[in-house]
């Protein structure tokens, strides 16, 4: 479903009488929807969003040509709304907090519609399938699917995001580092093959947390309570078969912030599966307290920064 080049650097007010482009978005938590957004206005580009109640931020509806909240399990109504304003392309962006999936009277607190009981029944109901992030956002991409919208790689609208490979601050990990770097990623790389997480956090070799359905940045606080002598490396990598239309891994300034509190000194991310939000913030962050921030492509790869 990735759309083509053509259709990414078209721009909407191209030819006379020509009707312009619209790009429909289903915007969770986080910044990445409002860079989305944004670059797709700088394209000419209409915008038409639904926010996810609980999760989206304020502000969203500032930018975008229209905007709605929706709840968390409204996906018959989220259909109607794209197919209302004649959107048949769609990018997912932004986390959904899946634990709120797992709370109690959760069906009762979120009022699927019909078509999410539909869509979600097999593996919530009858447990015929599982709850895993990958299995779960299928069934949601293959039900809008079928009502011809299609969701799409949310990167095609703004590929600077994803970050190139390279030592990106002034700090080299120390040779530890490396050694913690590369055992991390392959541990990573087959958390990602089974879809458990995308971070983890790791010292003198010994895996310290893990991620699972609380995300990046409790798994980090988790760290720092954990080993309190700080130190330590996160590494976070994409799944081995990674659909970039949906949960590509994200980084941003906040990763940072929970690094820098929990007591952590080395961010490793994979080049080019990985978006880097507010780069420059995020540089200059880890510069500050001597944060060392490196994006490979492979765990063996290790250079001296500049």
């Amino acid at each position: 479903m990735k759309l083509s080049a053509d259709n990414t650097t078209d721009t909407a007010g191209a030819g006379v009488g020509r009707a312009p482009r619209r790009v429909g978005l289903l915007a969770g938590w986080g910044r990445y929807p409002f860079v989305i957004a944004r670059s797709l206005k700088r394209q000419g580009i209409e915008v038409y969003c639904l926010g996810v109640s609980g999760h989206a931020e304020p502000g969203l509806d500032a930018i975008c040509d229209d905007f709605e909240w929706i709840g968390l399990c409204k996906i018959g109504r989220a259909i109607r709304y794209f197919k209302r304003h004649g959107i048949t392309e769609v990018a997912m962006l932004g986390k959904i907090h899946k634990v709120a999936l797992f709370q109690p009277w959760r069906w009762l607190k979120h009022l699927p519609d019909w078509k999410a009981v539909q869509t979600f029944a097999p593996h919530f109901l009858t447990r015929r399938k599982d709850c895993r992030d990958d299995t779960l956002l299928v069934a949601l991409v293959e039900a809008f699917a079928a009502e011809g919208i299609h969701f799409g790689p949310p990167t095609d609208y703004s590929p600077e995001l994803l970050v190139e490979e390279g030592i990106l601050t002034r700090r080299s990990p120390s040779a530890a580092q490396w050694r913690d770097i590369e055992f991390g990623w392959e541990i990573a790389k087959e958390m990602g093959r089974l879809d458990i997480g995308q971070t983890i956090v790791v010292k003198d070799q010994a895996v310290i947390a893990v991620e699972a359905v609380e995300g990046t940045d409790e798994c980090i606080r988790r760290a720092g309570t954990l080993c309190r002598v700080g130190g330590f490396t996160v590494v976070k990598v994409a799944k081995p078969r990674q659909d970039m239309r949906f949960d590509v891994p994200t980084v941003g300034r906040q990763t940072l912030q929970r690094m820098i509190e929990a007591g952590g000194s080395v961010l490793a991310v994979e080049a080019r599966r990985t978006i880097l939000l507010q780069e420059p913030q995020v540089i200059q962050m880890a510069n500050q307290n001597g944060l060392a921030v490196v994006s490979l492509n492979r765990p063996d790869m290790k250079w001296e920064a500049a």
